[in-house]
C-alpha cells in the first residue's frame, strides 16, 4: 500500500477526540504487525470515561533492556471535530493534486507517510531501535502523551521526529501551552443601591487590566525564532453575574499563554499573582483564585542537533520554529532531541476543506525513509 491508499483509509475512521480511537490504533497495528514491528497497546480513559488507545510499535532489534529507542516517529491519532455540512469529511477526495478530509493535514498525513516509510524500510536489518509511537488526545491538550511519560511506558528516547503540519520544514524549537482559570468574588446586592454589594465584574475588570500590563512585561524576553518573537497572552473567555439588576457576585474568565522557550511556564502566574497581592493590598476584601490548568513547556533543540541537521538536508528547508502546542515537550521528557516536521499547512488544519498535498505527502514518506536510514540502519 502507498501512502494515498493508507490515508483514505485513516480518513475513513472517525477518530473525533471525544470518540475511541482503538479502529484507528487497530488499522496501525495490524500494518506494523505484518512488518514484523513489536506493537504494544497502551489504554486508558479520559476525563468522560471514554477508553482511548496508543501504540508503541518497536523494530524487530529493540530490547527490553533499557537500550534507547534511537528513532521514535510520533502522529497523533485524534482529529478536532467537523462540520456535519461537510458530507465528505471521512471520505478522502483528491482534487488539483490535494487530498481533502478531515485530518488528512493534522496528522493523519504524517501518520500515512511514517506508515509508508516503515513498509520500505529494511527493519530487520537495522543496527538501532525504531519506534512508532501513536497517541490519542493530543487535540484536548496532549494527554495521550503525558499518560505515556506518566506511565513509563516506553524508556529514553533519542530522536523523536513528532508529526504536525509544517509543509515539510523541519521545526526545532515551539512555544509552550498554558491555560488557567481565574475566579473573582465579589457580594451580591441590589443594583439600586451599590454600597451594599461589591461586583465581582468590575473587581475582575481590574485584574485584567494589570494583566495586559504583565503582557507587555513579559515582551522583554525576546525570541527571535517566533513570530511574534514574545509570549503571547490571551484572555479567551469571561463570565460573571446573574442578572442585568444584580451586583455581581463571582466572575471567572481564563488565561491562555504560550510561553517562549527560555522562559518558565510559571512566570507568567507569579506575574499575575504578583497584581492579585497589590489588589488585595489595596482591597482587604478582594478575593481571588487563580488555577493553573495545564502547564506545557516550550521546547528548543539546539540547531547542531544531528536530527536538524538531517531533516534540514533532506527537505532542503531551513529550521524554524511553531507557536501552536505540540507533543515535542513529552518527547524531550522522554530524554529526545525533537523536531516538529510534518506535510501539510497548520493554516487549513482544523477547518472544513482540510486538506494535504499530494506531492508533501509522498515526499514525507520519503524523508522519513531516510531519517530511518540515517539514524537506524
Amino acid at each position: 500500500m502507498n501512502a494515498k491508499e493508507i490515508l483514505a483509509d485513516l480518513v475513513g475512521i472517525n477518530s473525533v477526540s471525544a470518540r475511541p480511537n482503538r479502529q484507528v490504533i487497530d488499522y496501525a497495528a495490524a500494518l506494523v504487525e505484518r512488518l514484523r514491528l513489536h506493537p504494544r497497546l497502551h489504554t486508558y480513559k479520559d476525563a468522560r470515561g471514554v477508553e482511548k488507545t496508543q501504540l508503541i510499535a518497536l523494530s524487530p532489534n529493540a530490547t527490553d533492556n533499557g537500550e534507547a529507542i534511537e528513532l521514535a516517529l510520533v502522529g497523533h491519532t485524534d482529529t478536532v471535530p467537523f462540520d456535519p455540512a461537510w458530507t465528505d469529511a471521512l471520505k478522502l477526495t483528491e482534487r488539483d493534486a490535494r487530498l481533502y478530509g478531515r485530518g488528512a493535514c493534522d496528522t493523519k498525513g504524517f501518520i500515512a507517510a511514517a506508515l509508508t516509510a516503515l513498509s520500505h524500510a529494511p527493519l530487520a536489518d537495522l543496527r538501532r531501535p525504531l519506534a512508532l509511537i501513536l497517541t490519542a488526545d493530543e487535540e484536548v491538550g496532549c494527554i495521550g502523551a503525558k499518560h505515556l511519560v506518566e506511565t513509563k511506558a516506553l524508556g529514553s528516547v533519542r530522536y523523536a521526529v513528532v508529526g504536525e503540519p509544517t509543509r515539510l520544514q523541519p521545526m526545532r524549537a515551539g512555544k509552550g501551552y498554558c491555560l488557567a482559570e481565574v475566579t473573582v468574588r465579589g457580594r451580591e446586592g441590589h443594583s439600586a443601591y451599590p454600597a451594599l454589594g461589591a461586583s465581582a465584574i468590575l473587581r475582575a475588570a481590574r485584574l485584567v487590566t494589570r494583566v495586559e500590563a504583565v503582557a507587555e512585561e513579559l515582551k522583554a524576553d525576546e525570541h527571535r525564532m517566533f513570530d511574534p518573537p514574545y509570549t503571547t497572552v490571551n484572555v479567551g473567555l469571561i463570565n460573571g453575574g446573574t442578572a442585568k439588576n444584580i451586583i455581581a457576585g463571582e466572575c471567572r474568565f481564563t488565561l491562555e499563554w504560550r510561553p517562549v522557550p527560555g522562559q518558565s511556564a510559571r512566570r507568567f502566574v507569579e506575574l499575575v499573582e504578583r497584581e492579585m497581592e497589590l489588589l488585595r493590598a489595596e482591597d482587604a476584601d478582594f478575593a481571588c483564585t487563580l488555577d493553573v490548568l495545564r502547564l506545557d513547556e516550550s521546547v528548543e533543540t539546539p540547531a547542531e542537533s544531528a536530527l536538524v541537521r538531517a531533516l534540514e538536508a533532506a527537505s532542503g528547508l531551513p529550521a524554524g520554529a511553531v507557536a501552536f502546542g505540540t507533543e515535542a515537550p513529552e518527547m524531550r521528557a522522554l530524554g529526545a532531541e525533537a523536531v516538529v516536521f510534518g506535510p501539510g499547512d497548520i493554516r487549513v488544519a482544523h477547518r472544513t476543506g482540510e486538506y494535504v498535498p499530494i506531492e508533501e505527502l509522498e515526499r514525507c514518506a520519503a524523508i522519513l525513509g531516510q531519517m530511518i536510514e540515517r539514524f537506524c540502519a
